[in-house]
């Protein structure tokens, strides 16, 4: 009920400067295009790095138009191998969510007070 599935493709670019300070971190990597170049070749090791800052980071997600609080909600994201974002059906109501074809918009907070 807390979760919510990203796919990798938007976990990769929505926290891809998590994961390049990460990899340069543990010395995986020695800058930041050495850094992209393993992100954009898909190297396994990227795979661990991002659910350790995915664990770290909550996500909004909006969908527009947002006419109530529960337009927009808190989740704690878990990869998933769908191409599509992944909820729970209890909080579908809250988004109005029917799945014809609906956008969401997914926010990550930066700092620890946005947290």
């Amino acid at each position: 009920l807390h979760q919510c599935g990203l796919p990798r493709e938007i976990a990769i670019e929505l926290f891809q400067t998590f994961v390049i300070r990460g990899l340069i971190k543990q010395h995986l990597a020695s800058n930041i295009g050495i850094a992209k170049s393993k992100i954009r070749e898909k190297e396994p090791i990227v795979g661990g790095i991002l659910q350790e800052v995915m664990r770290g980071h909550p996500v909004l997600l909006n969908r527009a138009p947002t006419l109530h609080r529960l337009g927009i909600q808190a989740f704690q994201p878990i990869l998933v191998e769908e191409r599509a974002i992944c909820l729970h059906p209890l909080v579908c109501k809250g988004f109005n969510a029917d799945f014809d074809g609906d956008q969401m918009a997914v926010h990550v907070p930066l700092s620890l007070e946005a947290q």
